[in-house]
């Protein structure tokens, strides 16, 4: 996980100083990655996989 969020690492610019701000970051993170990104092995978004949508999600349509 340190690797796509960068805020995990307290070596870099962007480490968080405030918890609220990590726990944003990680949600995020975590909400693209099921939601938007398209998975090698299955082809699909983990969420299409699991029935929770039917469609693949753009980046405006999860920060709306």
């Amino acid at each position: 996980m340190r690797t796509p969020i960068k805020r995990l690492a307290p070596l870099t610019l962007s480490f968080s100083k405030k918890w609220e701000n990590l726990w944003l970051a990680i949600a995020l993170h975590f909400a693209y990655y099921n939601f938007c990104r398209i998975h090698r092995t299955l082809r699909v978004t983990p969420a299409m996989e699991s029935n929770i949508t039917d469609h693949v999600w753009m980046i405006a349509e999860l920060l709306a």
